[in-house]
């Protein structure tokens, strides 16, 4: 009984490392990639400082429950999305990005349960930081923030959304 739960223990989280994905460098610093590939500049922890708020919103729970708060900025000319402190998110996927999709309302225009979305309405800013807590994110350049009007924490390999917030100015 004791070798069978030590097998099944064992199995288990084999399965979970192998579903995790390590993503290089190279495919963080992408530029001009198509909508369902990372679009990404850089990312970085922390509040950022003089910074002129343009819109925000906040989570609701999709396939996981997930909550907190996004707002994206100006800071220096460049935009910013930031997660705040009290963002949080299931550990469960593997792949987790945050994204910039189309519609207003991702999760009440998407199925469950696992509100999958078209690749055409999103483009990918870049992995997954960290579960909680604060994070902010450099958009690309070549992201025209107009075209977007959420923001939403998606598993990329099940093509499952764990929460989204529509971002209002």
């Amino acid at each position: 009984m004791k070798l069978g739960y030590l097998l099944t223990l064992v199995l288990a989280s084999t399965v979970t490392v192998s579903c995790t994905k390590e993503i290089s460098q190279n495919e963080l610093t992408q530029s001009g990639a198509p909508a369902n590939e990372a679009v990404h500049v850089s990312f970085t922890q922390g509040k950022s400082q003089n910074a002129t708020a343009m819109s925000s919103g906040t989570f609701v729970s999709g396939e996981h429950a997930t909550q907190g708060t996004v707002r994206v900025t100006n800071k220096n000319s460049k935009l910013v999305l930031e997660l705040d402190q009290s963002f949080k998110t299931s550990e469960m996927g593997p792949d987790l990005v945050v994204i910039l999709h189309r519609s207003e309302n991702v999760i009440g225009s998407t199925k469950p349960p696992s509100y999958p979305l078209k690749k055409e309405d999103y483009v990918v800013i870049a992995p997954l930081k960290k579960f909680s807590g604060a994070q902010t994110y450099t958009l690309s350049n070549n992201i025209n923030l107009e075209n977007y009007k959420s923001v939403a924490i998606w598993c990329r390999k099940f093509n499952a959304t764990f929460g989204a917030a529509s971002l209002k100015s």
